[in-house]
């Protein structure tokens, strides 16, 4: 199967919620077993809380800062991300221009 950004970005952002007060940006794009794809392209502040599975992005487009558990990592097109279930993470400063796939599998609680 293929997955293409631009069949998924003019849909962002998603209603708001309680949490995403600005719209929710990202969107499911597929799910098999425990994996599933999303297309996130943040816009606004970012409002993530520790997942429940292990997670991957994959960065398409902009550059920018992620912070897991108080540390600071700088990201640019093409890097790959790994966020451990239940790490706090967050991608701080302005987001705006920022495509990613983010892959979310494995059992609740992560791999060991």
């Amino acid at each position: 199967m293929i997955f293409n950004p631009d069949d998924y970005h003019p849909q962002l952002p998603l209603p708001a919620t309680e949490k995403w007060k600005e719209g929710v940006w990202d969107i499911e794009a597929f799910k098999h077993g425990t994996m599933t794809l999303l297309y996130f392209a943040p816009e606004g502040a970012d409002y993530q809380t520790p997942h429940d599975q292990d997670e991957l992005y994959f960065v398409l487009e902009g550059s920018g800062i992620i912070e897991i558990e108080g540390k600071e990592f700088p990201f640019t097109p093409g890097s790959a991300i790994f966020v451990k279930a239940g790490q706090q993470h967050q991608f701080k400063g302005n987001l705006s221009g920022i495509k990613m796939w983010a892959v979310f599998y494995g059992e609740k609680g992560g791999e060991s």
